[in-house]
């Protein structure tokens, strides 16, 4: 039972770098299985919706570890959690060589079918997730609740589009650019 469940989790994180680099409709349940190094049938077993629903489960698997870095950093201040927010994006696109991004960004930004909407439902939960975390410590430090939620939300957003920016240009500068802006907003809004 273990290692079905590793190899469930092998095929969600491999389908989750798959999509952070390629988007899910260039991305076929062949290809996800293969990156994942896993049996085509196994894909099948493990989520019979097919690639929606492995979509789903990356999305969801993203957000996760998303939410857990915040969480943990998020206890130090808002500041320490929006410093880790970005040295994880900025990560993720540095060792990717500006290959990869934000599989959450890439599934809500796809041109889905009607009756496989769950993948972009997951990515906007994921959103709400980290903005919700980021203006929750906002209002601790001291900002009140309105401008709490502009603020986690222009965070989410700047950063998104700044990864995105940044595997454009192929370039980092775009994220310290932000990096900087960012963290002069905090500091003024948590005085």
């Amino acid at each position: 039972m273990a290692e079905d469940k590793r190899s469930r989790q092998r095929m969600v994180a491999g389908a989750a770098d798959m999509i952070s680099r390629r988007g899910l409709n260039a991305t076929s349940v062949r290809e996800l299985a293969k990156h994942a190094d896993a049996p085509l049938g196994s894909t099948y077993h493990y989520f019979p919706g097919g690639k929606y629903d492995l979509a789903t489960e990356a999305v969801r698997w993203a957000d996760d570890l998303t939410v857990d870095v915040l969480s943990r950093e998020l206890a130090a201040g808002p500041r320490a959690g929006l410093q880790a927010f970005l040295d994880m994006w900025r990560k993720v696109v540095l060792d990717s060589d500006f290959r990869a991004g934000c599989p959450v960004l890439a599934v809500s930004v796809e041109d889905l079918p009607d009756d496989h909407n769950a993948p972009r439902d997951a990515a906007a939960a994921a959103f709400r997730r980290w903005t919700a975390l980021l203006a929750e410590s906002l209002r601790k430090s001291g900002c009140q609740e309105a401008e709490a939620e502009r603020v986690a939300t222009l965070i989410v957003a700047a950063v998104e589009g700044t990864v995105a920016m940044c595997r454009a240009q192929r370039s980092i500068a775009p994220l310290d650019q932000v990096t900087a802006q960012l963290s002069l907003i905090v500091d003024q809004v948590t005085r």
